[in-house]
């Protein structure tokens, strides 16, 4: 595995093969699809970044969810990238939507957990506050916001029998800056959905039964205007899929892309 800089971003690549590109959520990191690689390995090439402003990205002056889009085809260019599979968690799905819409044969095929069209109206205030928090709080905020997601964004049976996945949710969000994170929260507030019905790749689509960011109504309600999508909504699993349903997202992951082949 190479960790290399492109477009001022970090980013983890590593293999050969078709290309797989996975774009992490607000709060995430090119980690959050650590229990995943074991699909792609020996088979394709992934490349994970860290999001402007995310992790070990620095924070560019103003950041948007069209810049953070134009950093990542021009980071495939980069990598002479032409086609690509793309997996997307949370924010990171709003991104793959408008990807596959603006570059369409750059898509390959989509694969979203926890996917999100925008944030509806209560959210976007809510995000525009937490914006506000992370960005005067320092790290008291950040500690402040890490437990509350950990607590709200989080199953039941992942808070009773999933400890190491608590502790990684809250690691990726304390390693974020109180700058970068709130950059972020803003850029998402004021998000646009793209136009699903314009995406024609081959698109699996996965939440939990227990998420409260994507509920699964809103994952069955953007299968309906992707044709051909498939839907799956998995028991006993908040939003931060990847981590609280490794073993299904995994086992989901393989039959999907098999057929991509």
């Amino acid at each position: 595995m190479a960790s290399e800089r492109i477009e001022r971003m970090a980013v983890e690549v590593e293999g050969e093969g078709p290309a797989v590109i996975m774009l992490h959520g607000l709060g995430g990191s090119s980690n959050t699809f650590t229990p995943q690689m074991g699909v792609f390995a020996g088979r394709y090439r992934s490349i994970r970044p860290d999001l402007p402003g995310s992790a070990r990205s620095p924070l560019p002056r103003s950041l948007s969810m069209d810049l953070i889009v134009e950093r990542i085809l021009a980071m495939a260019a980069a990598l002479g990238v032409e086609r690509a599979h793309f997996l997307g968690h949370s924010l990171g799905t709003i991104l793959c939507q408008r990807i596959a819409v603006r570059a369409p044969k750059l898509v390959a095929s989509l694969a979203l957990f926890g996917p999100l069209t925008e944030p509806p109206g209560p959210a976007r205030t809510a995000l525009e506050a937490r914006a506000k928090l992370a960005k005067e709080g320092g790290e008291a905020a950040m500690t402040e916001i890490a437990d509350a997601i950990v607590k709200a964004a989080t199953a039941s049976a992942t808070k009773e029998r999933q400890p190491v996945v608590l502790a990684a949710v809250r690691e990726s969000l304390m390693r974020q800056s109180g700058e970068g994170y709130g950059a972020t929260c803003a850029a998402l507030a004021v998000a646009v959905a793209a136009d699903a019905s314009q995406i024609t790749c081959p698109t699996l689509l996965v939440t939990g039964e227990d998420d409260v960011v994507a509920p699964p109504s809103v994952t069955r309600g953007l299968a309906e205007k992707i044709s051909g999508a498939r839907a799956h909504v998995l028991p006993r699993c908040g939003h931060w899929t990847t981590f609280e349903a490794a073993e299904e997202v995994n086992r989901l992951l393989k039959d999907f892309m098999s057929m991509q082949r």
